[in-house]
């Protein structure tokens, strides 16, 4: 068995071809058009590759961007009280805070003080503990962008199980919890986890979130699995790898992500479905049933 690698560039840039049409038809009736902020605190290069891809897929779809670039020695106080600002400009309807942020900023906090109506990156509390309760509001992106993609697959996922490996707060609890709430069965495996490569061979789907280049070998998989690879890691040549041996899974695995160009362009398309969908709260349009 080779598997089929799963096109998440593909798949991305049909969606953004949708939002672009539903956008242009805004502009058509009158309607004000989604707006997107973005802090960027310093000058980390990977962290100011991000923000240009995210005002490039801005432009694409017909969405305002407004990239906000602060000195990395913006002070806690500083930092909150623009988030306030932009809580209260009607013109802004998603807010995201790239991360890493410099030592001296507590994050929590920051994401705290981002209005849950327009966290479009799904961090808030307040939206985590709604995605627990099955009542999800804003949806973490690369969580969300799996699912999408998923869903893309035409496969029944209800009833299969599923192992998540990696219990970060932005990707590996709320991929358990989307996949919950999707019907699977579900295991997280963390560092703590005992027989972690005889728990993983049990699922259907494998997603892995860790950030360890090579880390999913193919005795850790199921024959006929479906393997997504959240892990991107930046090695030598500036090159890319991903959580998963990938040769050697894709012998194994029934479909996989490759890294680059598999999990990646679903988080950015994601963030532009969030946004579209607080623009749509804040203007009291018909929400999507995702």
């Amino acid at each position: 068995m080779t598997a089929e690698i799963i096109d998440g560039n593909a798949i991305a840039g049909s969606i953004r071809q949708e939002i672009a049409a539903e956008v242009t038809g805004w502009a058509d009736r009158g309607l004000r058009i989604p707006g997107l902020a973005v802090i960027l605190v310093g000058s980390d290069p990977a962290s100011e590759v991000y923000v240009r891809g995210k005002r490039k897929d801005c432009d694409e779809v017909g969405f305002h961007s407004n990239v906000q670039h602060l000195s990395d020695h913006v002070t806690q106080q500083d930092l909150e009280e623009r988030i306030l600002a932009l809580n209260e400009d009607d013109s802004v309807d998603g807010i995201l805070v790239q991360t890493p942020l410099p030592a001296h900023i507590d994050e929590d906090r920051i994401i705290d003080c981002i209005d849950p109506d327009k966290d479009v990156d799904g961090f808030h509390a307040y939206n985590m503990g709604r995605l627990a309760l099955r009542r999800p509001a804003f949806r973490s992106c690369t969580p969300k962008g799996v699912m999408m993609l998923l869903e893309q697959l035409d496969i029944e996922i209800r009833g299969m199980d599923a192992a998540v490996i990696g219990a970060s707060n932005h990707v590996g609890r709320p991929m358990t919890l989307e996949l919950l709430l999707a019907g699977c069965t579900v295991i997280t495996a963390h560092k703590f986890t005992r027989d972690i490569t005889e728990k993983v061979k049990l699922a259907d789907i494998v997603i892995s979130a860790v950030g360890k280049p090579g880390l999913v070998t193919a005795d850790w998989i199921k024959p006929g699995a479906v393997v997504i690879d959240v892990g991107i890691t930046r090695g030598e040549g500036n090159r890319l790898y991903g959580d998963v041996d990938f040769d050697g899974v894709r012998e194994v695995a029934s479909q996989i992500t490759p890294v680059p160009g598999g999990v990646g362009p679903m988080t950015r398309v994601a963030l532009l479905k969030n946004t579209l969908q607080a623009a749509k709260l804040h203007q009291h349009l018909p929400a999507d049933e995702d």
